[in-house]
């Protein structure tokens, strides 16, 4: 390609709406212009990046046997209603009706569609297993998009399903998938973390998500670096405690504490360490009668470390905290006669639950609320003080420096963006729009479900908050809109650049590297300038002084200056540098 063909548009400043590195820098690269909120164009070089996500993506499905199909964007709503997503899944499922008055959705996600497809088509059990996936535009309605394409409305993806006739075999297709995701993360030339996922309410060890390490992710990641640990914060633990629980050593005193609701604050004023407060966190769960309506509240008491936050997901698992809520104003203050800040476990004023975190259930002489404002108790102890509680959890997130639940070291954290997950669906799809087939006893059966996700534009934005610096992207080799570009100096005005850029540009292409020559007579400064926004990783500059020496000059978008090789060498050192 040549850059007076092509299409160049870069901007000096990003737009005010910009908040993070890749919004601001793909922006001003003129690989994507706004066309409303959460919605992008993809101009032609920021195309070129997707494609080439897009081969390598539909390199790796294609080797691990899944088979590329297309379903439509716009899906009617008599399969969402089947699974009740068309209700649940809220506003942002966007809902529209055509002009006979009949519903369809712009679909987010296509469980309903690929099912449906699988149970017309997919008979007997001799047809599986079976793996199907696209490379399609979906459509989120996210309240508030941001970030450009880290997240936006309309958005390319690619996913997949697979089906198969058991727990076993989709247990095997799921690695299968995982194992072509490694191999696909691998080829974008990342630094990536797969990590164990929560499966939420289908449950279940088989939920992997892949994360870009980036330090403005959004996602914390935990790992061990002396084992192959690693988690999402959600799903993350830590070694559970050890060892008999302490005697008690002091009494219990209530004890003045003004105006000092926090954990921290009462920890300051007693001059004591964090970890031996507790806090009281209040939860509660309804049941509801045929009509949705309230019949019945159970009001919960969590109790975790001062220094530890509670995870929602965990707690939610806890045997009778599914679905929970925080109680209400009232709820507290009938069951402590005390308002939030001062709450704790001795002295309640109606009974409920009791809920202790690990940590927790294995401490002595503890500090929590005296249910009474301004005034705390110190020298809390099981047993002596209070009945040991209804149950015992791990209900909080870990921290760094907690043991590694293999044992084989200490938990890091660090953030990450997520750009893919793998997931086993089991039957949840299949029973809920009754699709089966006939197994080899004769009787029909629920398939069994896995789904395969990347996010095709999310990962341009993700390769950029990972690798960039003050002058704009640096590209990984493998998803660069091209690899190298060929910058000549003066090329209207010296015969001799002009024939040796051609020359060099002519045989790179002839040795299928994607390069692209910058003949628009641009001044250096604003050429290189450009370039280095956009994130070419290869250029070879080429001017007169240096031909005159027998030489032009590479440069590695990374390299802090530019190294002279022979111009009969060019294109082997070119060739060289650039990964594999």
């Amino acid at each position: 390609m040549k850059a007076s063909q092509f299409f160049i548009s870069t901007l000096k400043e990003a737009p005010a709406d910009a908040e993070v590195v890749s919004h601001k820098l793909m922006t001003r690269a003129g690989l994507i212009k706004k066309l409303g909120a959460g919605i992008y164009n993809y101009m032609p070089l920021g195309l070129r990046v997707i494609r080439k996500v897009e081969a390598i993506v539909r390199e790796e499905m294609n080797r691990a046997g899944a088979v590329e199909l297309t379903m439509p964007v716009v899906q009617p709503a008599e399969l969402w209603q089947e699974t009740g997503r068309f209700e649940k899944m809220g506003p942002e499922l966007l809902r529209i009706q055509d002009r006979h008055g009949r519903d369809f959705v712009v679909q987010p996600t296509s469980e309903e569609v690929i099912t449906d497809i699988a149970r017309q088509e997919l008979k007997s059990y001799k047809q599986l297993p079976k793996n199907f996936y696209q490379i399609q535009t979906k459509f989120r309605d996210e309240r508030r998009p941001r970030f450009g394409l880290m997240r936006g409305r309309e958005f390319i993806m690619k996913d997949a399903y697979s089906f198969d006739r058991d727990q076993v075999a989709a247990k095997a297709s799921y690695q299968v998938m995982a194992a072509a995701y490694r191999r696909i993360f691998d080829r974008f030339g990342l630094t990536y973390r797969a990590v164990a996922a929560d499966s939420g309410a289908i449950g279940g060890d088989l939920s992997e998500e892949f994360q870009v390490i980036a330090a403005t992710g959004e996602d914390a990641i935990v790992y061990c670096p002396q084992s192959d640990y690693a988690a999402n914060m959600e799903k993350a633990e830590a070694l559970a405690p050890t060892g008999p629980r302490g005697a008690a050593t002091q009494a219990l005193t209530k004890t003045a504490t003004p105006g000092k609701s926090t954990c921290a604050d009462v920890a300051e004023l007693l001059g004591v360490p964090l970890n031996t407060t507790v806090k009281s966190l209040v939860l509660a769960t309804d049941e509801t009668n045929e009509a949705g309506e309230i019949v019945k509240s159970q009001v919960w008491l969590l109790l975790l470390r001062g220094d530890h936050d509670m995870n929602e997901i965990k707690v939610g698992k806890v045997p009778g905290l599914a679905g929970f809520r925080f109680a209400t104003l009232g709820e507290i203050e009938y069951h402590f006669g005390c308002k939030p800040g001062y709450l704790g476990p001795i002295g309640l004023k109606r009974p409920l639950k009791i809920v202790a975190d690990r940590e927790v259930a294995v401490m002595a002489d503890w500090i929590c609320g005296a249910n009474e404002v301004d005034f705390h108790i110190t020298g809390v102890n099981w047993g002596r003080d209070l009945p040991e509680p209804d149950m015992v959890a791990d209900l909080r997130n870990v921290v760094a420096g907690d043991r590694s639940p293999d044992g084989k070291g200490e938990l890091a954290i660090e953030r990450g963006i997520e750009v893919g997950h793998v997931f086993y669906l089991g039957t949840k799809y299949s029973k809920g729009m009754n699709a089966t087939f006939l197994g080899d006893d004769g009787k029909p059966a629920f398939f069994e479900m896995g789904c395969y996700g990347i996010g095709v534009t999310r990962l341009p934005a993700a390769a950029i908050e990972q690798n960039h610096d003050e002058r704009g992207i640096i590209w990984p080799d493998a998803i660069a809109p091209f690899t190298v570009v060929v910058c000549p100096v003066g090329m209207d005005r010296s015969e001799a650049v002009k024939a040796t850029a051609e020359q060099l540009y002519a045989d790179l292409l002839a040795a299928g590297v994607d390069v692209i020559l910058d003949d628009r007579g641009e001044r250096p400064g604003a050429m290189f300038a450009d370039w280095e926004l956009i994130g070419v990783p290869h250029r070879v500059t080429i001017g007169d002084k240096s031909l005159k020496e027998g030489v032009v000059e590479y440069q590695h978008r990374r390299d802090a200056a530019a190294t002279k090789v022979a111009v009969a060498d060019i294109l082997a050192h070119v060739k060289g540098h650039m990964a594999v």
